[in-house]
């Protein structure tokens, strides 16, 4: 138990997803599409269902996080047009603040919101088990991979796009890591970044596949596509 840890502490304080797929049968008229997630009010979320799901088809799912200062539609617009040819549930929530809680100073209401959101796609969709990912985008890149970590019973693997950090509260199952930073990155440089993050994370046994592009705080689609590639295979 980390130091100053109450064994009282809730298991979102602590980082951790209670929220499993279901075995039990799902409704055939479950929304496709995009559409809202309808559980929060002013914050919310996005989801993605493709037009070939069906109850008796579990999909994959990948949760993604946008970056400080933004919403689900922002990494939405990266991955959901990909989603529909792959056959890919994808849940993409709102942080409750300006940024991720973890970001702010410790796990919280964030992480009982997407636990939530979970607990919504497993009710409503038939999810593989083994093919659930958790990724983002800078400030949420940095989340996937803590929150990813603590959960790593649960997620198979871990997207993360031009990360600053990784700071899992604990950690549970070995995850398997895509990172990807540009070279000429601003906002988070990779020399402080993904460089002395990548080799500790190896160090740690983590399957890691590291790519450095020539570029800026972006996310190229070539990055993406072989992010999902991993993920799916």
């Amino acid at each position: 138990m980390p130091p100053g840890r109450s064994r009282t502490d809730t298991a979102a304080e602590r980082g951790r997803l209670t929220a499993r797929p279901l075995a039990a049968d799902r409704p055939p008229d479950a929304p496709r599409g995009l559409h809202g997630l309808e559980l929060g009010a002013r914050r919310d979320g996005l989801v993605f269902v493709p037009q070939s799901y069906g109850p008796d088809r579990p999909m994959p799912l990948l949760v993604v996080l946008h970056g400080a200062g933004g919403e689900a539609r922002q990494l939405m617009d990266l991955v959901a047009g990909r989603a529909e040819a792959r056959g890919l549930l994808i849940l993409s929530p709102d942080s409750r603040g300006r940024t991720w809680d973890a970001i702010l100073g410790g796990f919280g209401p964030d992480v009982a919101f997407i636990d939530d959101a979970l607990g919504h796609i497993f009710a409503r969709y038939a999810v593989k088990p083994d093919r659930i990912a958790i990724g983002g985008f800078s400030d949420g890149a940095s989340y996937a991979l803590s929150l990813g970590i603590t959960n790593g019973v649960l997620f198979s693997d871990i997207l993360a796009f031009s990360p600053g950090f990784a700071a899992p509260d604990e950690a549970h199952g070995l995850p398997r890591i895509f990172i990807s930073h540009g070279e000429r990155d601003e906002v988070l440089p990779i020399e402080r970044c993904s460089r002395r993050l990548v080799p500790r994370l190896r160090a740690g046994g983590y399957d890691v596949d590291y790519r450095e592009f020539p570029d800026g705080h972006i996310v190229p689609d070539a990055m993406v596509d072989a992010a999902l590639d991993r993920f799916l295979s």
